[in-house]
């Protein structure tokens, strides 16, 4: 990565009290039964998340992590409570109006990178648009676009490459150039760091700081470090599925 993507080369966004609310969780409880046996994940949440603010959060397994960023980005629906986007609660809509949502609100980027192994780096990064226009035959505009992208994570040049031909920490920065091409608002990143080395880790963490600083994105980032973790601008720490001080 360039020296350009470093923290330091980077100035921090200024969130305040009177900056929009993009994300609010109000009394979010979250439950799975097993042979009629509940077991509670999240126990009564309530968060907001600003725009142009990067969070982090962060404890141990099993707290809550996961399925919270799941519910947030309507992947998933609570329990009991609400999850409000801008201003519409999630549980009013159907699932097409849901999955119109995520498609022009929200990017993510997991652990696993679900890069589709029978497409190229290009078409790995053109997949939102290949899913919102139907088809595999899109203009030429959508693909210029794509390697413009490319070229902001320093992969124009592995465009035609496939995923397996890749290094861990170049599938990662392939799957934030997905998670980016269509411009949403808000990124949630669930352990991008987690499969890599640590040269590797620090490259996707100087990417997500830029994409925050330079793009004004939203990001919500779990993570289980916490050097990653300090360099959000906010951390909210979960322990058995509540918020620890």
């Amino acid at each position: 990565m360039n020296d350009q993507l470093s923290f330091e080369n980077i100035e921090t966004t200024i969130v305040t009290p009177d900056s929009p609310v993009v994300i609010r969780a109000a009394n979010l409880v979250k439950s799975y039964y097993q042979d009629e046996q509940e077991l509670r994940v999240l126990k009564g949440l309530d968060l907001e998340f600003r725009r142009g603010e990067f969070t982090a959060i962060i404890g141990p397994s099993g707290a809550g992590k996961s399925t919270l960023l799941h519910l947030l980005g309507l992947l998933d629906l609570p329990t009991t409570g609400q999850v409000i986007f801008e201003d519409t609660d999630a549980a009013t809509l159907n699932e097409g109006k849901l999955a119109l949502l995520r498609d022009q609100k929200i990017g993510f980027i997991f652990q696993f990178y679900h890069l589709l192994p029978e497409f190229t780096v290009l078409e790995n990064v053109l997949m939102p648009f290949f899913i919102r226009e139907s088809t595999l035959n899109l203009g030429d505009s959508f693909r210029v676009q794509a390697e413009e992208i490319l070229d902001k994570v320093n992969l124009r040049e592995r465009s035609q490459h496939f995923p397996s031909q890749l290094s861990g920490g170049e599938q990662q920065r392939v799957a934030i150039a997905r998670a980016i091409i269509a411009n949403p608002d808000v990124i949630l990143a669930d352990e991008p760091t987690g499969n890599l080395d640590y040269k590797a880790s620090l490259e996707i963490m100087r990417l997500l700081q830029r994409i925050h600083e330079v793009e004004g994105k939203t990001v919500i980032m779990v993570t289980h470090n916490d050097e990653y973790a300090k360099k959000a601008q906010r951390v909210i720490k979960l322990k058995d599925g509540r918020t620890v001080s």
